[in-house]
């Protein structure tokens, strides 16, 4: 059984890590799982930092997403809420489908929401996503550099080159990650 995790809002909200994410987790890798209700809130947050933004490809985007990761929406979560206790009481829902989605771990940038005390009473972890993608990379390198390289070559507009793929992923907090891609430039 592949390692299942919940993705947090925070990581879903930049289009370069998210689409790594879902190319990354179509290797079968890890089972990568959310909600509704998380798709809503990042959403929602790309559009109130950017309302130039069509709402309409952010619903294609989510669309695209469930429908090309297998087994990811959680549903039936809900009742779990409240008997869950955290800083912010607002990341509830997360640490609920994380249970009821049977995942070990939430990626997240987040961690200080996401406490260690009470997630292992949960038998649940919060990962930062640069820890998190550079253990799949020690696990299996392979599948890292053939979903980065599906990734770039998926960029039509505008097309990158790998120096400026892995720029990219760089501005996304993802520094030890990005260090081992680095490692194999040519392959991407």
């Amino acid at each position: 059984m592949a390692y299942t995790v919940i993705l947090d809002a925070c990581v879903m909200y930049p289009a370069p890590l998210r689409s790594y994410l879902m190319y990354l987790a179509n290797t079968g890798l890890f089972k990568a799982r959310w909600t509704d209700r998380i798709h809503d809130e990042w959403m929602r947050n790309l559009v109130a930092n950017n309302p130039s933004i069509d709402p309409q490809k952010l619903e294609r985007t989510r669309q695209l997403m469930n429908a090309n990761v297998p087994y990811c929406l959680v549903e039936g979560y809900e009742p779990l809420i409240e008997g869950l206790t955290l800083p912010d009481q607002d990341d509830r829902h997360v640490v609920a489908a994380a249970l009821k989605g049977q995942a070990e771990a939430i990626i997240t940038f987040n961690l200080k929401d996401f406490p260690t005390t009470q997630l292992d009473a949960l038998g649940l972890s919060a990962i930062h996503p640069d820890e998190f993608l550079s253990d799949m990379f020690e696990l299996k390198p392979s599948a890292c550099i053939t979903a980065a390289h599906q990734q770039r070559q998926g960029l039509k507009r505008p097309p990158l080159s790998a120096a400026e793929f892995l720029e990219c992923l760089q501005k996304q907090r993802l520094p030890s990650f990005v260090s081992r891609l680095k490692q194999f430039e040519m392959m991407l």
